[in-house]
């Protein structure tokens, strides 16, 4: 089986320990007397990561609370609550360690087009967990204008990770991040029409643009610990949920990419879990009676606590 990520062994690396607190807090013009809801906010572990501590706190109390895994390994808990109530806060507290990511220019990968050849010829067996993010999932269909846009990245014999760092750099550079231009459900099409969105769109564009190539992507979400402009005091709460992606190659398996910040994530991007699309890892999501209308906000707190 593919390794999660690209990493050297941990005793030749830096590592680093955040302490993380993801509030979410919703607000209703009228009571509801029952809710029941899935999250996914504990971060899972993987080769270079380890959740040590992770604690839900929910207002008012649930009645019941699972966790569980889902079909692609991540943290998944459940809750009801059955008492009525106008508001409701959940609140996830965790301890990560997490190690660096060593990937800055290693040995040439082959060239994409044999890795498009080996995940369509091979043995049926062969990274049948792999294939499965070459396909179009609810949020991100491959299309032939994502192919054309993600062509000038993969001409003819180019290695792999030389044609997806530069389309990561192309979506950089050529987007606009602005939190006010789109929603989860605008299409990519608009994304790459309007070259405007947020973390979410452009790891789904460039999810979609590897996909319409043959080449498997995953989305994955998290956190990002940010930096306070020079001479500014941090804001707890300030920062921020994040998304990325994955691309595998038989080289190195899966490696991340983050086109919102053009940087392959190492020491700054916490993973909490990944996907097909954000559809797959939303982080609370569930159903509800009554409430009449209804808002939600958001805090996010990651504070590096050493190594």
């Amino acid at each position: 089986m593919a390794s999660d990520t690209f990493t050297h062994p941990f005793a030749t690396v830096p590592r680093m320990r955040y302490r993380i607190v993801h509030t979410t807090n919703f607000s209703y013009s009228e009571a509801v007397p029952l809710c029941q809801n899935e999250v996914h906010l504990k971060p899972r572990d993987t080769l270079r990561q380890t959740c040590s501590s992770h604690r839900l706190e929910i207002k008012p109390a649930a009645h019941s609370l699972e966790e569980c895994r889902d079909y692609f390994g991540n943290n998944l808990q459940f809750f009801t609550i059955q008492d009525r109530h106008e508001e409701l806060t959940v609140t996830s507290h965790c301890s990560v360690r997490l190690a660096a990511s060593e990937l800055t220019r290693p040995s040439p990968t082959g060239a994409w087009q044999h890795v498009v050849t080996r995940l369509r010829e091979g043995p049926p067996a062969e990274h049948w967990d792999v294939r499965q993010f070459a396909f179009d999932s609810p949020l991100v269909t491959a299309t032939p204008e994502l192919a054309a846009f993600a062509a000038p990245s993969f001409p003819q014999g180019r290695p792999w990770l030389d044609g997806v760092l530069d389309l990561m750099g192309r979506i950089y550079s050529g987007f606009t991040f602005d939190p006010t231009a789109t929603s989860i459900s605008t299409p990519l099409s608009t994304v790459l029409q309007m070259k405007r969105g947020v973390c979410q769109d452009f790891a789904h564009l460039q999810i979609g643009c590897l996909r319409a190539l043959g080449l498997p992507a995953r989305y994955v979400s998290g956190y990002l610990l940010t930096s306070p402009p020079p001479g500014k005091p941090r804001l707890v709460g300030a920062d921020a949920s994040h998304a990325w992606l994955s691309a595998w190659c038989p080289e190195y398996g899966w490696i991340d990419f983050d086109p919102t910040n053009n940087v392959v994530p190492s020491l700054g991007h916490i993973t909490v879990a990944w996907g097909r699309d954000y559809s797959d890892v939303c982080p609370i999501q569930g159903v509800f009676i009554g409430g009449g209308q209804h808002s939600m906000r958001v805090s996010v707190d990651v504070e590096a606590i050493g190594d």
